[in-house]
């Protein structure tokens, strides 16, 4: 069985070939990871955020494939200058029209995109210790799906490691 590349088309390469806002940014105000590094996805968004809660920056570092570093430097320029409320309203289907698509078995990174967000979102009134009304108690699709991956890398990990030990 031979694996043909996946068909990007070409804002998704660019995307890729010259990320926007990547990077590890010193002076953010809140940082959040989704993905896992043992899966082979892993995204931790930045997030410089006013006193009047407007996203004045927004970078990224990613450890994943062509789809997850052009989908999180997407949602960074999608942010920018944005209220977190307004911020939050983003979806994943969304981020997936913003870059032109992606095949169907790289939607998880826009996904993934997504929860990074909503989870520095979360962390950063957590943090500041309030909950606006708009801040929904239970966890978004996204951030579940977030979650579901990460717990599903912690399963393969420990298999790997218990026939690793046999």
């Amino acid at each position: 069985m031979s694996r043909s590349p996946l068909p990007y088309n070409p804002k998704i390469l660019e995307l890729f070939r010259n990320p926007k806002n990547l990077g590890k940014m010193e002076d953010a105000t809140v940082s959040a990871v989704a993905g896992n590094p043992l899966c082979g996805d892993m995204i931790i968004f930045y997030l410089k955020i006013s006193n009047q809660d407007v996203i004045e920056k927004a970078s990224f570092e990613s450890y994943g494939c062509v789809a997850n570093i052009a989908t999180s430097s997407i949602v960074t320029e999608m942010i920018k200058e944005m209220k977190l409320e307004d911020a939050w309203k983003i979806s994943w289907k969304s981020v997936i029209e913003a870059v032109g698509g992606v095949p169907r078995v790289k939607f998880h990174c826009g996904i993934l995109a997504v929860g990074a967000l909503k989870r520095a979102t979360r962390t950063y009134y957590k943090d500041k210790g309030v909950s606006p009304d708009w801040l929904p108690e239970e966890l978004t699709f996204e951030e579940k799906q977030a979650l579901e991956e990460e717990e599903l890398a912690k399963i393969i990990s420990k298999r790997m490691k218990a026939e690793e030990e046999k």
